[in-house]
């Protein structure tokens, strides 16, 4: 995982005119913004990545198709914009996003205290996955999945995703359900 120079945020999202390196973020618990692409299909599937093994937080598990932490400066739409592009090698433009919420999260994985203000997206793709390229450095593997199989998925075999809290699986696949 690079370090990067990030924002950092107040617990009620207003800017403290402050930059830190992400590792310093994550160590202290400070507030600061990320953005996540949910991406979906006209056939009622999701698309998934699975990490990389040697990740450091959630290895070998399925996650949101595209997401990443705003880099300073760096607004919403544009983190996710870069995250698809680097992450899966999908150019989209901003009209192509569909905001659904800014949400509040703070979870903890062995030293990181991530507390973190996300941007969350949908974007429809309804393109070939194989014209899509998974970076190596981050991903094991994309794939697409039928929503209601996932839904249940997630429920019985919680070990294999990357538990997001409260109900942010199931609200976003209900989102995208109903898009479809």
């Amino acid at each position: 995982m690079a370090d990067e120079l990030v924002d950092i945020y107040d617990e009620n999202n207003k800017p403290m005119g402050a930059t830190k390196m992400k590792s310093e973020a994550h160590k202290n618990g400070l507030w600061h913004r990320a953005s996540h692409v949910w991406i979906y299909n006209s056939r009622g599937e999701m698309l998934l990545q699975l990490r990389a093994k040697d990740k450091d937080t959630y290895p070998g598990k399925w996650d949101i198709a595209a997401a990443g932490h705003a880099g300073a400066g760096e607004d919403p739409v544009t983190t996710a914009l870069r995250e698809a592009s680097e992450e899966l090698g999908l150019e989209i433009k901003p009209d192509d996003l569909e905001l659904v919420t800014v949400r509040k999260s703070m979870s903890d994985y062995r030293e990181i205290k991530n507390r973190e203000y996300q941007s969350v997206y949908l974007l429809k793709f309804d393109g070939d996955i194989k014209s899509l390229h998974a970076q190596k450095e981050e991903i094991q593997e994309i794939k697409f999945f039928d929503m209601d199989w996932l839904e249940k998925d997630i429920e019985t075999h919680p070990e294999l995703y990357v538990m997001h809290t409260g109900r942010y699986w199931l609200d976003m696949i209900e989102a995208a359900k109903k898009r479809v």
